[in-house]
């Protein structure tokens, strides 16, 4: 009943009130110049415990404009299930990864951007994410993204759809894009870096309720028939 992803996360505890609620992902911001920065060495003890206790939940790893081979290495360091590429990084970059990778698209209000080359590869995750633009921060805003255009791109990828969600927004944007999946850091925190578990709660069970209402997504995008 679709995809959730509960990025920024920096503690043990906040990954398990995620997990417990029905998360489908974890993220971990590997981005030093992000409120919501995790040491490597941190994000590694992180995820062995996951590992462990939620072998079926995404660890992933967020990154901006990182060489290639080290976001590559750090995957096998740190056991990452998949990179999530939030800065400005080319096509190539998403090839390079291919399998392991996702690029993620901030939507600029007047530039228009064809998404088709960052097409991912990922066999059981998102093809393609998208999040607001800003032009001082990559991701974390609190800052909607463009639904109209979201919604066209829902169509033909898995769409992680970020952005300035919220437990009171979630349900109107799964209704209005139907995208394969959703993705909230700053709208489930009590401040940077800090998870609200009532907030996570009610974030997740409100897009599964909504998910239910509309009906699941589709594996190519899309949503199927709610019968």
């Amino acid at each position: 009943m679709g995809f959730v992803k509960i990025c920024g996360i920096t503690t043990l505890a906040d990954a398990r009130v995620a997990i417990e609620a029905g998360a489908d992902a974890v993220g971990f911001v590997l981005y030093p110049r992000s409120p919501r920065f995790v040491p490597p060495e941190r994000v590694a003890a992180l995820c062995e415990i996951l590992r462990q206790e939620a072998p079926h939940v995404r660890r992933v790893g967020v990154f901006v404009n990182e060489p290639v081979e080290r976001v590559r290495a750090l995957l096998e360091a740190l056991g990452l299930d998949w990179a999530q590429l939030h800065g400005d990084e080319p096509p190539e970059a998403l090839k390079a990864l291919e399998g392991r990778a996702y690029k993620v698209l901030r939507l600029r209000p007047g530039a228009p951007i064809d998404p088709e080359p960052y097409r991912g590869r990922l066999l059981d995750g998102p093809t393609l994410g998208v999040d607001a633009w800003a032009p001082d921060a990559y991701g974390g805003t609190g800052c909607p993204a463009d639904w109209t255009l979201a919604a066209a791109w829902a169509r033909i990828h898995r769409l992680l759809l970020g952005g300035g969600l919220t437990p009171e927004t979630v349900a109107e944007a799964i209704g209005r894009v139907r995208p394969w999946g959703v993705d909230v850091s700053s709208g489930v925190e009590e401040a940077p870096g800090r998870k609200d578990p009532d907030r996570v709660r009610r974030f997740i069970a409100t897009a599964r309720a909504a998910w239910a209402a509309v009906g699941a997504p589709s594996a190519e995008g899309g949503m199927a028939c709610s019968g």
